[in-house]
C-alpha cells in the first residue's frame, strides 16, 4: 500500500540549475530523487510547491512523494535521507499526508525573501547569500513602492521571457522592505509567482528609488505591463524560498 509523505526541505542553490529536474543539469529535485530511487530501487517522483530557479536557495521548499516502504515511519526519512544527500540539500520534516495531498496544487501562497548587503563591503560567506549593493538606499521610499504592489494585479511587467505561464495575473497580499542585522530585506508572500519575478520586482524598485520617482510615477510604470519599463533583474544569490502555507 501506497503512502503520502510531505517533506520539508532546505537547500543551498548555489550549485543548482533550479528546482525542477532538467536535462544534463543538476537539481534540486532530481537529486532527491536520485536518492528516493536508491532507496526504494524503482523510479519515485517528487512533486514540489514552487521551482525555484538557478542560484536561489530555500529555507522550508514543501515536497511529497509515494513511497512503497511500510517498514519505515515517515520521520525516518529525515535521517535516512539526509545520509545519501549531499550537504548543500537537507531533509527537515517528513510527515504522512492524505492520498489526495499535492504540495504544488494545494498550497494557497509562497513567501520569499531577498537579502541585500547595503553602503558596506559584504563579507565572503555572505556574498553567497546575498546581492552586494554599495549604497543606503531610502527605506520608506521603497516601501511606498511595495505598497503598490499588492492585490491582484497583471504581473506581464516582471515576467522572463521565457516564462510560458498561460496568466500572468497574480494576487500580492503582502511586500515589504526592512532591516535586520545590518541587511536589507525585502519580504513577499502571492498566491504564485512567474519565472524570475521576484528578482525582477527586487532589482525594478532599487531601479526607481535610485532614480527617485514619485509613488504615482512608479503605479504609471506598473500599470504599463510593459517589459521594457522593468528594472533589471537582480542576481538569484540573495533570494530564499521561506514559507509555503497550505490551507
Amino acid at each position: 500500500m501506497q503512502r503520502n509523505i510531505c517533506v520539508h526541505i532546505a537547500y543551498d542553490g548555489s550549485d543548482f540549475s533550479g528546482w525542477q529536474r532538467q536535462a544534463h543539469q543538476r537539481t534540486v529535485q532530481e537529486t532527491i530523487e536520485e536518492r528516493l530511487e536508491q532507496m526504494h530501487r524503482s523510479a519515485v517522483v517528487l512533486m514540489g510547491a514552487g521551482r525555484t530557479d538557478t542560484g536561489v536557495h530555500a529555507y522550508a521548499q514543501v515536497a511529497n512523494f509515494y513511497t512503497t516502504i511500510e517498514r519505515m515511519n515517515p520521520e525516518q526519512f529525515v535521517p535516512a535521507l539526509n545520509k545519501l544527500l549531499p550537504q548543500d540539500v537537507r531533509i527537515l520534516k517528513a510527515f504522512l499526508v492524505p492520498p489526495s495531498f499535492h504540495a504544488r496544487f494545494n498550497a494557497v501562497s509562497r513567501t520569499y525573501r531577498y537579502y541585500i548587503v547595503c553602503g558596506r563591503a559584504a563579507l565572503p560567506h555572505e556574498l553567497r547569500y546575498a546581492h552586494q549593493l554599495w549604497r543606503i538606499p531610502q527605506l520608506e521610499r521603497l516601501n511606498s513602492y511595495a505598497r503598490a504592489l499588492r492585490g491582484e494585479r497583471d504581473c506581464s511587467i516582471f515576467a522572463a521571457s521565457t516564462d510560458k505561464s498561460r496568466s500572468k495575473n497574480r494576487f500580492i497580499s503582502q511586500a515589504f522592505f526592512y532591516m535586520d542585522n545590518g541587511f536589507l530585506i525585502f519580504e513577499i508572500t502571492a498566491n504564485a509567482f512567474l519565472q524570475k519575478m521576484v528578482r525582477s520586482i527586487v532589482g525594478t524598485l532599487l531601479f526607481y528609488e535610485e532614480k527617485g520617482y514619485s509613488v504615482p510615477a512608479f503605479e504609471h510604470v506598473l500599470q504599463s505591463g510593459d517589459r521594457s519599463q522593468a528594472g533589471p533583474t537582480i542576481a538569484p544569490n540573495g533570494l530564499f524560498l521561506c514559507h509555503v502555507t497550505y490551507g
